[in-house]
């Protein structure tokens, strides 16, 4: 059979690799899976119309494309197992037929032979259809090695380089490490900070956010510059103590794109310190803010509050309202996380935040709803009456739904018994089965029992005879 030429074969090869960032060898082995579905489809087209299609899905799993590089072509390769009497000519081959070339050759033995077709029509139809499969192999190794490459990464913060902008997001250019070629990652609009100034080729750190297994046309890779653990990271990169783990970051609140623009994007960061020596807060500021200050540069100016973290939920409450000065916390409903915040007139402002973010933040940090009150004007008594109203609002819904689980739970097992009662009255075929089977075994040792009965009966007649 006849070797079909492509031209080119090799700088093909070599520019699809330095284009898609692939290894050769890949190409290659995506470039002959496209050359054998569009064998395949040469095959198929002489059935178009015909109502039955001799071909499974594993028809031409014995089919393979040789690459021919050194001629810059291509063959279609057969294995084919030694029989008899043939009955697929795609898959078997006579022994008579063998053995006209090879004495040696055995029944089952398997031969490799090139049936490349020999019509002229083929190279068109192969290439029309190896193209469109040729390029969906491409993505697919592109994506599985992007998966590979990407998805354990013990280092989820990037420097990722703007490439180019799609309707609101941003195409940055991202590296899993030095040498790594680059690969395109989506920023979208709702992880873009306010501040950035997201020019071509501007640089920035990200938050590896996911990696899409669902195709796609565009990046697989999502970015963040919103998400909390870029913040954890920049921390952790400016403070030796948190590297060496005697100040540890317990949590962070961040709301990078607050809802309206009057309000600028704000963090708040809780620290506790293992070694009572160490002031975990002094320790991320550094000398004269100089570690904070590059965290805050990194992120444009966002403001970042760091406060330390406290095992009484009435001093962490207190830390979490920074800068503002309190004057109570009261705990008005411990079990539903409830606390009022009592502060003086002038800090009422600062302890709630332009828009409330400040209170917002410190609820988020600390895991209490928190109601920041006037100090000044609060009146215990009524207050209280209040929360004993919720309190006890919040127990009937809490009881309703334990009633709810409890009805539901009986409802089950009224099913379920009345299921057991109509399969005691109508046996399904399986119980019939399972009934059949238990009765077997009864029988079976009531035999056994019989038999070592008589065989007792026996011995004892023997020991009599024997008397």
């Amino acid at each position: 059979m006849a070797l079909v030429i492509l031209p080119g074969l090799n700088n093909l090869i070599e520019d699809i690799s330095e284009e898609k960032k692939l290894p050769p060898n890949i190409v290659e082995a995506a470039l002959r899976e496209a050359l054998l579905k569009g064998y395949e489809k040469y095959r198929r087209t002489f059935f178009i119309g015909v109502n039955e299609d001799p071909f499974d899905e594993e028809y031409f799993s014995n089919f393979d494309v040789g690459l021919d590089l050194d001629e810059e072509g291509y063959r279609i390769l057969s294995s084919k197992i030694i029989v008899d009497e043939v009955e697929s000519e795609d898959h078997q081959i006579s022994l008579v037929e063998v053995k006209q070339v090879a004495d040696d050759a055995q029944i089952g033995d398997t031969v490799v032979l090139d049936v490349t077709p020999e019509k002229e029509d083929f190279g068109r139809m192969a290439a029309s259809t190896t193209k469109q499969v040729l390029a969906q192999k491409l993505r697919d190794q592109q994506r599985k090695m992007i998966q590979e490459e990407f998805a354990d990464l013990e280092d989820p913060v990037l420097t990722a380089r703007v490439i180019r902008f799609e309707r609101q997001s941003v195409i940055m250019g991202v590296s899993s490490g030095i040498g790594r070629p680059e690969v395109e990652a989506e920023l979208p609009k709702r992880d873009q900070l306010p501040n950035d100034n997201y020019r071509a080729n501007a640089t920035f750190k990200v938050f590896l956010k996911e990696v899409s297994e669902i195709a796609r046309k565009g990046p697989q890779l999502f970015v963040s510059r919103a998400n909390a653990g870029l913040v954890v990271y920049l921390f952790e990169n400016e403070v030796p103590e948190i590297q060496e783990a005697t100040v540890k970051i317990v949590a962070v609140s961040r709301e990078a794109n607050p809802p309206s623009r009057a309000v600028g994007p704000r963090t708040k960061v809780a620290v506790d310190s293992l070694e009572k020596e160490v002031d975990p807060v002094g320790a991320c500021i550094g000398a004269r803010g100089a570690r904070i200050q590059q965290v805050v540069n990194e992120l444009r100016g966002e403001k970042i509050d760091v406060i330390k973290w406290s095992s009484d939920p009435i001093q962490y409450i207190l830390n979490s309202l920074s800068p503002a000065k309190v004057d109570l916390v009261r705990l008005v409903d411990p079990e539903g996380q409830h606390a009022h915040v009592l502060v003086p007139p002038d800090q009422l402002s600062l302890a709630i935040g332009r828009e409330g973010q400040n209170v917002r933040l410190a609820a988020r940090l600390t895991g209490w709803k928190i109601d920041v009150k006037n100090s000044h004007e609060y009146d215990q008594e009524a207050e209280d009456a209040a929360v004993s109203a919720l309190i006890i609002q919040r127990e009937e819904e809490e009881n309703l739904q334990r009633e709810a689980e409890l009805r539901l739970e009986a409802e089950q097992a009224e099913r379920a018994a009345e299921d057991a009662r109509l399969r005691e009255l109508y046996p399904l075929p399986e119980d019939d089965e399972e009934y059949e089977e238990e009765h077997y075994e009864e029988e079976d040792s009531s035999e056994n029992d019989q038999l070592e009965n008589a065989q007792d009966d026996e011995i004892s007649a023997n020991e009599e005879r024997k008397r």
